[in-house]
Order: C-alpha cells, then structure tokens, then sequence
C-alpha cells in the first residue's frame, strides 16, 4: 500500500470515528426515555397525565416517587436521575448554596398554596394563647410559614429577614399569643397534629394525610404566591432537547386543564 493511501485510510477511519461520536452525543442530548423524581401525592397524579402526553412526543418519563425533600437534589446531583419536579425556586437555591448542588429551573409546574391545618380548632380565632405551632425546619419552607403566619397577624418579623427571605423563628420581634414555635422535618407534620395546635403543611403532605385546603386549612397562602414549583435538570443539561420536550408535555393544555379541573385551586397553573 502507498503512503497516500495508507494516509487517505487513516482520514476516512478518523472522520467515521469523529461521526460516530457526534452521532452518540446527538443521542446522548435526545434522549427517549427520562428518569424524573417527583413528590407522593398530587404530583403522581399530575404526571400520569403529563406522561400519556410526553409519550405522543415519543418520549418516555419513568417516575420515582420520594416522600422525604432532601433526596430529589442529592439524586440528581449524583446521576441518579435525569430531572425532578417537587420545589419552588428558594427551595432550590437553598439546597444549591447549603450543598453545593448545580441544579437549576427549566419550566414551571405548579403553584401550590401553604395552608396551616389543624384537628383541635375550626378557625383562629380559637387559637389559644401558648398554642404550639408546627412549622417546617428546612430554610426556605420554615421562612414561608413564618410569612404566613405574619400575614394572619399573629407574629411580626424582622424587616431584613423579610426583605431577604431568610426568617427562622429567631427573627420573630412581636408574638402577642405567645406561640410556641416548633420547627419539624415537613413530612413529619401531618404526623404530629395530634401534638400541635397548628400546623403548616406543604400541599403534597396534606394530600396523603386527607387534607383538603379548601375545607381543612384555618390559614391559606394566596394562589399568587411568588412559590411556584419547577421543573429541574443538571446544568450541563438545561439546553438538551429532552428536558425542553419533558417541559412543553407539563405545560400542555391537557396538564393544565387536569389541573384545573381536578384541585379546584389547590393547585394552580403556574405556565
């Protein structure tokens, strides 16, 4: 064989190798079948829908269902999923800052209202003075209670810890009725009202524990507010067409009129 040829072989070799890898990248970046975790309760519900519509996209979404907020993130940071849809967005930013995760918002889902729930008392103007309150213990969910609690008129926060969304029982200034505030894991919430006056939880865990904001709730979060739940990927994964194709089967008009229709303002479209 001539030099030329021998040369002309190895160019063909390592243009078909240079084709073959940007053919596995471009099947890398399109992927047909997506691990996505999400939290028990109405989101499994919610995704039953958004899968029978991802599928018409060819796209498959296998869910796993978590029943505890701090291992969505460590999941995905670690690979072990592709995508999760269960946080608002100072959720996220939290749990990015506090353990260095880089996992960032690629659409919006669902805005869910805080209510705070109660099997002792019907309204609050029964509270008692001394009454324990449970709030959740995680940074960003704890600070929303507090809001919550400070928009009922039964505590006021330090300004600076408002402006900046970081109140934790510490930056309570007035408590006229004397609260007791007791931060608790959010899951375990709903598992200790037999123990507490109040206590706020977070939509998905009143779901399963067969509380209904409507009906149940003495403090509701108004349907604006600014903590509506997001879809997220890795970084390195925001621009992949997959994760755009997972989003536009969420904020299909099929999604949004299951939401609709189904939760009655529990739930509200936030796309």
């Amino acid at each position: 064989m001539t030099p030329f040829l021998r040369h002309r072989r190895t160019l063909l070799a390592g243009t078909a190798t240079a084709l073959l890898a940007l053919s596995a990248s471009a099947i890398a970046q399109d992927k047909q079948r997506l691990k996505v975790g999400i939290s028990v309760g109405n989101a499994e519900q919610i995704f039953e829908v958004v899968k029978k519509v991802a599928a018409r996209d060819g796209l498959q979404l296998d869910m796993v269902v978590f029943n505890d907020y701090q291992l969505p993130n460590a999941a995905l940071a670690a690979g072990d999923l592709d995508a999760n849809a269960f946080q608002h967005r100072p959720f996220l930013d939290n749990q990015n800052k506090a353990r260095g995760f880089d996992i960032v918002p690629v659409g919006l889902t669902v805005t869910a209202p805080l209510g705070f729930y109660s099997r002792k008392i019907k309204s609050l103007d029964a509270l008692p003075e001394g009454a324990s309150v449970g709030i959740q213990n995680d940074p960003s969910n704890g600070n929303r209670a507090l809001l919550l609690l400070q928009s009922a008129g039964l505590v006021t926060l330090k300004p600076e810890a408002v402006k900046h969304n970081n109140a934790t029982p510490l930056d309570v200034v007035a408590n006229p009725k004397k609260l007791k505030l007791v931060p608790l894991d959010a899951a375990q919430l709903p598992r200790s009202l037999d123990d507490l006056v109040i206590a706020s939880i977070n939509n998905d865990y009143a779901e399963k524990a067969g509380l209904s904001l409507a009906r149940d709730a003495v403090i509701k979060e108004s349907p604006q507010s600014p903590y509506a739940n997001l879809i997220a990927v890795r970084r390195a994964d925001q621009d992949k067409p997959w994760a755009k194709r997972m989003v536009a089967a969420y904020q299909s008009p099929e999604v949004r009129q299951f939401i609709e229709t189904k939760f009655n303002g529990a739930l509200v479209p936030a796309f």
